[in-house]
């Protein structure tokens, strides 16, 4: 039976979106917020006078610091507690911060921060067939960048999101750029750096999007085509008004190919759901945008059963939804309606998608990586014996890429182009960035 869980009553804050998660911090006179610890969520202010204070978002540190722990845990185990990892990363309130997010997602991909792609040249842009199109579909994404940020911070950004798209689509040639992909690309440099994102993007390319990166939207319509099968099992009546309405599926595409990145306007909403999306099976986009055309049942049901009334409703998704209650119900469908139950029907059964026939092979690929501080005393290692025996050469990836260190300095950040953004009113702001000026 189909669930709609009450939420928890509880105080709310002044700032506070509807659902539960803050968005800015009250406005307290005399006091000002400054980073104290990295990934603590404003444990404590300090006031002008210099003394600290405990923050009045104390009453959830617990919960919060048990999974910094586990995390930290997961992180530092050899090899890798990867269940762990992805447990966390799809429980409520995500992997918390931008710090963490840095941290955990290359391990989600099996990545290793100390052997990323290098930087690409200007030649990955000559005579390249995609180059035009990208160049048009970065040029229009100024609205996946934070308002606050400077004209000539943005243009770097972009430069390099062409760049990044391009040495994916150049190094892989079996894989074909469609519009989305770069709203996917840009929300991986803006949280992890020009080198990581490439080899991030790399391998979601190859594993979690790669039904969307044939020549045909084939494979793209299968995906689709889960969605359907997904509202039968829940809600019949919604499914047959959907069915009579004719209004199919094609409202969900944006969703499904951007991982949601294209149609939401709060960042913070779309990191939730990259960590969600990253510790999770390639199908789980489509069984969200079940659950949410499920939460919208009765609105759906109250318009015309018409096709354009139809899908005008559910093509505009809702900014206001309860994503963490969405999540854990998008968790419980999977596991009631697995996609191997799905695809026995009849319109599933014509093509196979490589996406999902190539989880397992990934999952398993994820199961014996070895924590940061070991690949660094590797890496170290093997740079000293070819320093021995091989002639100096330039260094081709930067150790600095490390994400052990609780402190990221600023030339690490430069190093890896990860973006330290000026605290300002627009919701790109790092959680556990605030501004330092007093009210």
């Amino acid at each position: 039976m189909w669930v709609n869980n009450k939420r928890r009553l509880r105080p709310v804050f002044k700032g506070e979106d509807k659902s539960g998660e803050v968005d800015v911090l009250p406005h307290i006179k005399g006091l000002r917020l400054v980073l104290v610890f990295p990934e603590i969520f404003s444990s404590y202010a300090m006031h002008p006078n210099g003394q600290l204070y405990p923050s009045l978002f104390h009453e959830p540190d617990c919960g919060r610091k048990q999974k910094l722990a586990e995390i930290h845990q997961a992180l530092i185990s050899d090899p890798v507690d990867i269940e762990t990892l992805r447990r966390t990363a799809a429980s409520k309130g995500g992997l918390l911060t931008d710090e963490l997010r840095r941290k955990v997602w290359p391990k989600l991909l099996n990545v290793n921060v100390y052997d990323l792609p290098h930087k690409p040249g200007r030649d990955v842009r000559e005579n390249h067939k995609d180059y035009n199109q990208v160049l048009l579909d970065v040029r229009r994404s100024m609205k996946r960048f934070p308002k606050c940020m400077p004209a000539a911070e943005r243009a770097v950004l972009q430069e390099q999101l062409i760049d990044i798209i391009l040495e994916v689509l150049k190094r892989n040639p079996q894989l074909h750029y469609y519009q989305g992909y770069h709203d996917v690309a840009v929300t991986l440099l803006l949280v992890v750096g020009e080198r990581m994102a490439i080899a991030m993007l790399d391998t979601l390319s190859n594993y979690h999007l790669r039904d969307f990166m044939d020549p045909t939207m084939d494979s793209t319509k299968h995906i689709l085509n889960y969605l359907m099968p997904i509202l039968e099992q829940v809600d019949v009546e919604l499914h047959d008004f959907m069915i009579r309405a004719e209004v199919g599926t094609i409202f969900a595409l944006s969703w499904l190919i951007t991982w949601y990145g294209h149609v939401l306007s709060q960042f913070k909403h779309t990191l939730r759901l990259y960590d969600f999306f990253l510790a999770s099976h390639p199908l789980m986009p489509i069984y969200l945008s079940a659950t949410i055309v499920l939460h919208r049942e009765r609105e759906v049901k109250q318009t015309e059963c018409d096709m354009a009334m139809v899908h005008h409703l559910l093509s505009r998704i809702p900014q206001d939804l309860p994503y963490e209650l969405l999540i854990a119900q998008s968790q419980e469908l999977f596991s009631q309606y697995p996609p191997s139950l799905l695809a026995k029907r009849a319109a599933l059964q014509s093509r196979k998608s490589l996406s999902i026939s190539t989880f397992q092979v990934f999952q398993l690929s994820t199961l014996h990586q070895r924590p940061d501080s070991v690949l660094q005393r590797l890496t170290k290692a093997q740079g000293s014996t070819t320093s021995r025996h091989d002639p100096p050469l330039a260094p081709t990836r930067s150790p600095s890429l490390c994400h052990g260190s609780e402190n990221m300095s600023q030339s690490v950040l430069q190093a890896t182009h990860v973006q330290r953004i000026p605290a300002c009113s627009c919701d790109f702001t790092a959680p556990t960035l605030y501004s330092s000026q007093t009210e």
